[in-house]
């Protein structure tokens, strides 16, 4: 079947195949929907499952998902066609002060792999920031990254402002990287912390059906 070779070629990084492949079964007529969930959207679960249990490591995941990326290429315009919308939004960026990336853009290709539309905000992004973006796009969830201890306090300054423009109710803030702990996030009042980039995307994507 295609859609599991897609898959397969997906999950062994293989971009040109995966690529050369998802345009196979559009060509065959297979729906653009059918093609992200059974193929690209498959292969990457089976690698966001096997990143959680260190059964592969960052460079694997970065490869499946530029695998993921090329196909998806192809697969947009279609989905717009078909009017499949995706099944969340939201917007993720590095906290001001801290200029680390890899966390952050391996949440990104985890949360874009479930069918997630990800705005990426990049570096150094401030709490108003933040909160501008997740208001004028409409997104579901914030998603801030730090690694650096001395820069975890913009996270809870996201917090108050999104109380303060008055969209709490309706955006989740979900915080993570290597010095975030559980008791930090509920003492700032974020909604999730989760130990790696495949949990958060699973998260993302719980809160965000659950806002439908």
């Amino acid at each position: 079947m295609i859609l599991e070779e897609i898959s397969r070629n997906l999950q062994a990084g293989k971009a040109r195949d995966v690529k050369a492949l998802v345009q196979q079964a559009i060509d065959e007529g297979i729906p653009a929907q059918e093609i992200l969930e059974k193929g690209l959207m498959d292969g990457m679960n089976v690698i966001g499952a096997k990143f959680s249990k260190n059964e592969v490591f960052v460079p694997e995941v970065l490869v499946a998902a530029r695998a993921m990326n090329q196909g998806a290429q192809l697969l947009k315009p279609l989905l717009a066609e078909e009017g499949v919308k995706a099944s969340g939004k939201v917007c993720i960026g590095t906290v001001e002060g801290d200029l680390h990336d890899i966390g952050k853009n391996l949440v990104r290709m985890m949360m874009e792999g479930k069918g997630l539309e990800v705005i990426d905000l990049g570096t150094d992004v401030s709490a108003e920031t933040f909160v501008e973006t997740a208001k004028n796009e409409n997104c579901q969830i914030i998603a801030c990254s730090a690694l650096l201890t001395t820069t975890m306090g913009v996270m809870a300054d996201v917090v108050k402002q999104a109380e303060a423009a008055g969209i709490r109710d309706r955006v989740k803030i979900m915080v993570g990287g290597a010095p975030v702990t559980e008791e930090f996030c509920r003492k700032i009042g974020a909604d999730a912390c989760t130990p790696d980039a495949a949990t958060a995307a699973n998260k993302a994507l719980e809160f965000c059906l659950a806002a439908q």
